[in-house]
């Protein structure tokens, strides 16, 4: 269960999943189970797409399989000394071309939608996600053996049951314990009259 400090104090009320939602760093040893990270994927899959197309794939490894250390590898340094704790790592590809067809321009958009519902399907399940940026994308997507001219690694996810953030080293233990904070919504939003 999140640490009170991270449940999101905001101004209007919103669902429980999403007031839970944080981006974790301290991960236990507890592993995910094949049976749940299909879960998790099958959640993904449910995700809403332009023209159905599912412009998404994940490629996964579980901690200590033999592919763990290669995705990890991927990693930028700033994300290498948490992420190593991980119960599994992914690599979230969109399929941003197709067949050399016209571009798929919302491959991105829908990539992150079928992540979010990944996300908030694993949060039910006790599972926190921190989605990364900081990875050597070629080599990734190397690594996912997917065609170069169809699809674009865009980002990574980590994932596992939280463990207490005193085991991380700093900076990473303050983030842990830090609060989370937004823009508030007449920062980002106005409606036109």
């Amino acid at each position: 269960m999140t640490s009170s400090i991270k449940v999101a104090d905001t101004q209007y009320p919103i669902h429980e999943l999403l007031r839970n939602r944080w981006s974790a760093r301290s991960f236990s040893d507890q592993s995910i189970s094949s049976y749940d990270m299909n879960r998790l994927l099958e959640a993904a899959s449910w995700s809403f797409s332009a023209n159905n197309m599912q412009p998404w794939r994940y490629v996964y490894a579980h901690r200590h399989s033999p592919r763990f250390d290669d995705i990890w590898n991927c990693l930028a340094g700033g994300n290498r000394p948490w992420a190593k704790n991980a119960a599994a790592l992914v690599i979230c590809l969109a399929q941003t071309n197709r067949n050399t067809e016209k571009p798929n321009v919302w491959a991105s958009h829908d990539l992150g939608a079928a992540n979010m519902n990944l996300i908030l399907q694993a949060l039910s399940m006790d599972i926190y996600a921190h989605v990364m940026g900081g990875f050597d994308a070629p080599k990734a997507l190397a690594l996912s053996q997917a065609n170069p001219d169809e699809w674009e690694a865009v980002t990574m996810l980590a994932l596992g049951y939280l463990d207490a953030p005193d085991q991380l080293e700093e900076p990473f233990r303050t983030r842990e314990l830090s609060p989370r904070t937004r823009k508030s919504i007449v920062d980002f939003a106005w409606e036109l009259s």
